[in-house]
């Protein structure tokens, strides 16, 4: 898998799993259980990843989404 997305913003990564869900992709966030160790103080952010094959489409699905 491969990461496409990363951040500390849990409103932008339910965005980014709604843009992946509507275009049909299959994903899964890597780090989304760190607020255990960190004490939900947002430190770590949380990774998108995808499919080495479905990388290109998530890019377009997520193109127009603010990094960071």
């Amino acid at each position: 898998m491969e990461e496409v997305f990363r951040t500390n913003d849990l409103v932008k990564l339910s965005y980014i799993e709604h843009l992946l869900q509507e275009a049909g992709i299959t994903y899964f966030v890597a780090d989304q259980h760190m607020s255990a160790v960190e004490g939900n103080i947002g430190a770590f952010p949380r990774r998108v990843m995808v499919r080495e094959g479905a990388v290109r489409a998530a890019e377009l699905a997520l193109a127009e989404v603010e990094r960071g």
